[in-house]
């Protein structure tokens, strides 16, 4: 007997085990699982008395509120396809993905209301849209979510679902270029939820705080995976420092997943050292190589358990953690801090991730050899949407390539030292703007910093720091380049620091490097091959 592999039946199982235990906490309302499993089948009736069947696109456009759990089960079940919008992309991105994507229908908060009625006219696709009233003034006209909810039967139905069928498409981030949909299926999900759970050790009586946006791949799957054993969820509208750490401790939360720039943002708000959390949450890391120095800061200020995890929307997203054994509990501090930076290991269930040369083998286990991560398995995307040329780049003779390089360790870790546009060749020798980065986050009054190559007459290319320095803070760049000096090799040193009040940033957290790297060679010629 055959059942389909899809997150969506995670639900079905929390509702029959688990129907008075809270599921959802939102501002000062909460929700039992038997409301919210109510809420998702109103929604599923909602949708179809519109129209909308198996196989539509419907965008979603929401920050981290409940309706938006709500929609991810939903939309599921009626076997369409949900196309969740980054909140924070400009206009001309949004109507770039609503019409890429074929999207027939979109529900948006009233916060991005007066966006969307701007660009009404010019949805060519777009037949309904519903509104959820956020206390936002919008001039948008559409469907009201909450009345669709209550005109709508919360009757359940057995979901026609192949597991093999899309149930999201994800857009990237768009750091280098037009964001591409990458399309995950109900089995991709299901897999990449299961590795979440266990890698994540979630359990029932988890508390999770979402300071990760929904919108980017799917929370990571924590949407899927919190719901299957029957945790509970809050909702975070905007990840504000002293708000997210208030709501750590008002509900005890045991677990949450951010970028490194989260957890830099927790240690430097203001109060951070008052905050008092001796129940040890765990706190799930990645999207960019974490520096050690930031690692190491969120344990020992706040008691958390960083574990770091890595992988990309196009892997639904995990393919490895750092796994942590016994005997690193035996090291210093800021050692044990420097693995954790590592991107470990394989994860149980997604398939197999190596490192390769270029011409195909892998690199050895010593920390030095370089090459490429790659990975084949249960989580790979089914393709780009609309894009197969783009598909046949990334997959090839059944391996997905990830663009990151990396060394493995002689333990089997593997460890980034950088992306493949983002290594600097300085006359001829490789420097990993992550290394450089790892570096300068350990210098005590930089906030954040940024690594890129310029152009050189003589060198090809060097390194420049863009530098972040923390409030109240005064740092000269020739003090700087003296303390760089002394702790790495000098052609690793950057050649010139800019000192700036901001770093470019996805609504991710990415470093938008190339934001940095294009200004710096702007009508200036490129001296390396």
């Amino acid at each position: 007997m055959l059942v389909p592999l899809t997150p969506i039946d995670f639900k079905r199982r929390a509702r029959k085990l688990y129907p008075r235990k809270i599921a959802i906490i939102d501002g000062a309302l909460s929700w039992t699982y038997e409301e919210f499993d109510r809420r998702t089948w109103q929604l599923s009736n909602g949708l179809q008395n519109l129209g909308f069947h198996s196989g539509d696109h419907i965008a979603v456009m929401l920050p981290n509120i409940h309706e938006m759990i709500e929609c991810f089960y939903g939309i599921g079940q009626i076997g369409a396809v949900m196309v969740p919008l980054n909140v924070r992309l400009a206009e001309d991105e949004v109507h770039y993905i609503l019409e890429h994507s074929d999207a027939t229908a979109l529900i948006v908060d009233s916060e991005y209301g007066n966006m969307i009625h701007s660009l009404r006219s010019r949805l060519s696709k777009i037949r309904t849209v519903i509104q959820v009233a956020s206390g936002f003034s919008s001039e948008l006209q559409s469907l009201d979510y909450e009345k669709l909810l209550r005109e709508s039967s919360d009757v359940a139905f057995e979901p026609a679902i192949d597991e093999n069928q899309p149930i999201t498409i994800n857009y990237t981030s768009g750091t280098t270029s037009r964001p591409k949909g990458v399309i995950l299926t109900h089995r991709n999900n299901y897999v990449n939820a299961a590795d979440f759970l266990f890698h994540l050790k979630v359990a029932h009586e988890d508390v999770y705080l979402h300071t990760l946006p929904m919108f980017h791949a799917n929370g990571w799957g924590g949407v899927w995976a919190l719901t299957a054993v029957g945790a509970t969820q809050v909702c975070l509208r905007k990840m504000e420092p002293v708000t997210t750490l208030g709501l750590f401790v008002e509900h005890k939360v045991t677990l949450a997943c951010g970028a490194p720039t989260v957890l830099n943002m927790l240690i430097n708000a203001p109060g951070a050292d008052q905050v008092v959390m001796d129940w040890h949450p765990r706190m799930a890391t990645a999207g960019s190589p974490p520096p050690a120095a930031v690692i190491d800061k969120v344990q020992q200020l706040f008691g958390m358990d960083v574990i770091h995890v890595y992988g990309l929307t196009e892997v639904s997203p995990f393919i490895t953690y750092c796994e942590w054994r016994s005997e690193f509990g035996l090291l210093p501090p800021d050692q044990q801090a420097r693995i954790k930076a590592r991107q470990g290991v394989e994860m149980l269930f997604n398939g197999e991730t190596k490192v390769v040369k270029q011409d195909g083998p892998e690199v050895e286990w010593n920390g030095t050899d370089i090459g490429e991560i790659v990975t084949r398995g249960n989580v790979v995307m089914e393709g780009y949407y609309k894009q197969p040329e783009e598909t046949a780049k990334a997959i090839r003779n059944g391996w997905f390539y990830s663009g990151d390089l990396a060394v493995v360790h002689p333990d089997g870790y593997i460890e980034i030292v950088d992306r493949s546009k983002d290594v600097i060749i300085s006359g001829g020798e490789n420097v990993s703007s992550v290394e450089v980065e790892g570096m300068l986050y350990q210098h005590p009054d930089i906030l954040e910093v940024g690594v890129v190559a310029i152009p050189d007459q003589k060198w090809g290319e060097v390194p420049k720091a863009f530098v972040v320095l923390k409030p109240g803070k005064a740092l000269d760049e020739a003090t700087l380049r003296q303390w760089c000096r002394e702790r790495m090799t000098h052609f690793k040193v950057p050649k010139a620091f800019e000192f700036v009040d901001a770093l470019p940033r996805t609504a991710t957290g990415k470093l938008q490097k190339y934001v940095l790297r294009d200004k710096e060679w702007k009508d200036r010629p490129k001296f390396v091959n």
